[in-house]
């Protein structure tokens, strides 16, 4: 048999090299997903994320008297898509509301300023043609 194989199965033995390499990735992983789980920015960005649709929601309950809403914090896939993110000095929160059970699903999208005050409201809501035309921040699409 030949010099540096293992009797039993004839592999060749570790080597150190591949020993130390094995190591120095393990403990490089380590350090990385320490720094990853540890970094408070992206829970930071999630509790603003979450400040956002909470006065989104208060504003389309003030606005449009809304009783159910589909938001980023209540999804519900079989309704639709939510989203919030950031859109240039401001962010846009999107969702479904509808008045009570008898009313459809309506899409919205919502544009808040950096202070969160509302800029703008896309409705997809025929209902609310005629206070469009009265208010600017109100916007019905068909």
């Amino acid at each position: 048999m030949k010099e540096g194989t293992d009797k039993a199965s004839g592999n060749m033995e570790p080597r150190r090299g591949g020993l130390f390499f094995g190591l120095g990735v393990g403990l490089l992983v380590a350090f990385l997903s320490y720094q990853w789980i540890t970094n408070p920015a992206p829970r930071a960005e999630r509790e603003l994320e979450e400040a956002v649709v909470l006065d989104a929601r208060n504003h389309l309950i003030v606005q449009l008297g809304v009783s159910e809403i589909i938001d980023p914090l209540a999804p519900n896939r079989k309704i639709g898509k939510s989203y919030v993110y950031r859109a240039g000095t401001g962010w846009e929160v999107s969702g479904y509301y509808r008045r009570d059970d008898n009313d459809r699903w309506h899409a919205f999208l919502m544009s808040l300023d950096d202070a969160r005050n509302l800029t703008l409201l896309k409705v997809q809501d025929s209902e609310l043609a005629e206070r469009a035309r009265e208010d600017s921040m109100l916007e019905v699409s068909p």
